[in-house]
């Protein structure tokens, strides 16, 4: 019921959308027909204990962050769609099976692709907590795992590891017909833990004094996991969705150490074709003379260690 329930929303949306939104919309037909691309060599044991900081890339804004002993998840996506429309060109990069004790979820806001109910059921038993933007916690059915709901430059904290909502620029509805009242849904995170900061932006439009800011109340931050997409139609997604070139600003902005760029060539929500996003990111390393050391380019299933113990 669930599931027939949000196809039906999804379709109602779609259709009452601009034709740019039809025209992603009519993209998902050809992946009818066509399995997602196999992820190969896939980590089976992602908890390492000689790592003090690595993430693997499990797809679009899906991310497993192991600081220490603990494990960060954000945005968890297993399902082969989301809202029942928008498909996978690419497997999950890690099965949820293998998934290891989770500390704390990050969900960033309550769009399809961000909060997946049926990814949640899938790893309900392996999830200690999950964290939830302002307003968000209304749309979370109860889980075994606690849900909390944490509001902007608050901190939740448990057994040492922070968790603080940073502002964004997006919107917080899930149906379309909430959005007049779901205003503040929408959140970044950074974490801290053993000295460390990792910053996650979720999906989010640029605004240099809202991600400076973020940078002067958590200097030195380790690690930026920012979204580098979707990118066309530009005039449709330009308020809400940073491209290469404003990515690469709020990873300046932020003062970070690495970048990590995410939300790019798993699922078919805009007129990009695979690869395009990469393109243009590296057009923007070489531009701002970005090496691999500082921009690092993981892919779907890589686990990337970036400190030992």
């Amino acid at each position: 019921m669930r599931r027939a329930h949000s196809l039906l929303l999804s379709l109602a949306l779609f259709g009452a959308s601009s034709c740019s939104v039809q025209g992603i919309l009519f993209r998902n037909f050809a992946p009818l027909f066509t399995a997602p691309r196999k992820v190969e060599n896939k980590v089976r044991e992602p908890f390492r204990k000689e790592v003090r900081l690595s993430v693997l890339w499990v797809g679009h804004a899906t991310a497993l962050v192991q600081i220490g002993d603990k494990v960060i998840l954000t945005d968890p996506v297993f399902t082969d769609t989301v809202g029942m429309v928008s498909r996978r060109f690419v497997e999950p990069g890690l099965d949820p099976a293998n998934l290891p004790p989770v500390d704390a979820v990050l969900i960033s806001h309550m769009h399809f692709d961000h909060l997946s109910l049926g990814s949640l059921e899938m790893i309900e038993d392996k999830v200690r907590a999950t964290i939830v933007p302002t307003g968000g916690l209304v749309y979370v059915p109860p889980y075994r795992f606690p849900t909390v709901e944490v509001g902007p430059w608050e901190t939740w904290e448990h057994d040492g590891l922070r968790v603080t909502p940073t502002p964004v620029k997006h919107s917080g509805f899930r149906y379309g017909v909430d959005q007049s009242w779901m205003t503040e849904s929408f959140t970044g995170y950074v974490v801290e833990y053993d000295g460390l900061k990792v910053y996650f932006s979720g999906d989010t439009g640029y605004d240099p004094a809202m991600f400076k800011d973020t940078g002067k109340r958590f200097p030195g931050i380790d690690l930026a996991l920012i979204a580098i997409a979707p990118i066309a139609p530009r005039e449709f997604m330009a308020s809400k969705h940073v491209d290469p070139v404003e990515a690469v600003q709020i990873y300046f902005d932020l003062g970070a150490r690495w970048m990590v760029p995410v939300h790019y060539d798993t699922f078919v929500n805009s007129l990009d074709e695979v690869g395009d996003d990469l393109r243009e990111l590296r057009k923007v390393m070489a531009t701002q003379k970005l090496g691999e050391e500082q921009v690092q380019i993981v892919a779907h299933g890589e686990q990337r260690v970036f400190l030992r113990r």
